[in-house]
């Protein structure tokens, strides 16, 4: 059985910093890409980063140089550090966990507030 769990959330002052953390167990995780999406409240779903199984990255235009993704293949976990957070990163952050277009897993989801 495939779980996917996210963790690390919580509320940030703007400019603040969290990190956020992936674990999934159930699959050979390095064959898998793992990325973080979010959704904020009356928008789409949005990929705000993602690691393939090659440690190559990809990130939205909105959060290049203030996140970043990383992966631990020994552990099974990947985590998205967050720094210089504004208002409007505030969202439901979930963890993906995907190879080829076959499998694809999801976390429940993570609140992160970023707010004064």
């Amino acid at each position: 059985q495939v779980q996917v769990v996210e963790s690390g959330g919580g509320l940030v002052q703007p400019g603040g910093s969290l990190t956020l953390s992936c674990s999934a167990s159930g699959i050979g995780f390095r064959m898998y890409s793992m990325a973080w999406y979010r959704q904020a409240i009356g928008k789409q779903r949005e990929l705000v980063a993602e690691i393939h199984s090659t440690y190559a990255t990809d990130y939205a235009d909105s959060v290049k140089d203030r996140f970043t993704i990383s992966r631990d293949n020994a552990k099974n976990t990947m985590s998205l550090r967050m720094n210089s957070l504004k208002p409007q990163d505030t969202a439901v952050y979930f963890c993906n966990v995907k190879r080829g277009l076959t499998y694809t897993y999801w976390g429940r989801g993570i609140q992160v507030t970023v707010s004064s």
